[in-house]
């Protein structure tokens, strides 16, 4: 009988099919490492992630939202804010500043230590050192080994110095964080809002840094009333217009001049809208964590 490549006819397509178990169990091993990688691996680290203590008290963070903040970020969801706005702060590395808390008793050579270790352009005086406790004495060293050197130069002299460490990068210096997002600032988000554009700015440390209820309700009603040029859409249907009667209500909103109902008319928020404000203003970004660490604001 003629072979064909030294194979019979028979024979030719049955290694191909002998093969056929060998190339079902490498993609199933590829599927099951992947997952495992993925998805199995990431729900061990993260997804049962305790809450963080912070302060060195039991204060847990982060906080979990009251019910009208939880209600509102359904609110956000549903009407798409999350198509236009991050909640993902970000830093480029961390600088270090060295604050002179206490002079001691030892002046002049705390003043010696100011004049030979800052900047040599200065002469700094006796009352520079007594005055205005505490107060940075240097700003932005690049690394915390050359802050803790010269911080050592000071504690010699009889002074006692703390080290701050402050978070850089674009996002904190236009104002939007304190520090870059973990995952641990999402543990009460299901699902995290995280958000990919940003038309309009980060949202993370909103709460912090706008913190006037009215400032949200006004913006959200009318937002170059706040924001000038703002490209946001008005949200007025979260909102209802009425006459005023015998007294304003002491919900109605408070605009800018040359913003707002016409006269004899006054904006009342409406349950929807307060949530999402709640929910705005529940966004923080303020502790300090191992993972994120910095100098937290005082409180």
């Amino acid at each position: 009988m003629l072979r064909r490549g030294g194979l019979l006819p028979h024979q030719i397509g049955g290694g191909v099919m002998n093969r056929g178990p060998v190339i079902f169990f490498s993609a199933f091993l590829a599927f099951a490492i992947s997952f495992f990688a993925f998805v199995l691996l990431p729900q061990t680290q993260i997804g049962r992630q305790p809450l963080a203590t912070v302060d060195g008290v039991a204060n847990a963070y982060p906080a979990a939202r009251p019910g009208e903040a939880h209600q509102g970020a359904e609110i956000y969801r549903a009407n798409g804010c999350v198509t236009c706005h991050s909640q993902q702060i970000r830093q480029t590395g961390n600088v270090f500043d060295v604050v002179l808390t206490d002079a001691g008793t030892n002046l002049t050579a705390v003043l010696t230590a100011m004049n030979n270790h800052l900047n040599p352009a200065v002469e700094f005086a006796l009352t520079d050192v007594t005055n205005a406790l505490p107060k940075t004495i240097l700003k932005a060293v690049p690394t915390k080994a050359a802050a803790e050197a010269l911080s050592k130069k000071f504690t010699e002299a009889g002074a006692k110095t703390d080290l701050r460490v402050m978070p850089v990068g674009p996002d904190i210096a236009r104002g939007w964080g304190l520090r870059r997002s973990v995952a641990a600032d999402y543990l009460y988000d299901t699902p995290p809002l995280l958000g990919s554009q940003r038309v309009g700015p980060d949202l993370a440390n909103v709460g912090m840094r706008l913190p006037d209820a009215n400032w949200h309700l006004v913006h959200l009603y009318q937002p170059r009333a706040v924001v000038k040029d703002s490209a946001m859409p008005p949200y007025r249907y979260l909102f209802t217009t009425r006459k005023i009667g015998a007294t304003p209500s002491a919900d109605a909103l408070v605009f800018p001049a040359g913003f707002g109902p016409e006269a004899g008319y006054e904006v009342i928020p409406t349950d929807a809208a307060r949530a999402l404000v709640a929910y705005l203003q529940s966004l923080r970004v303020d502790a300090s964590l191992f993972e994120a660490p910095m100098t937290a604001p005082a409180k």
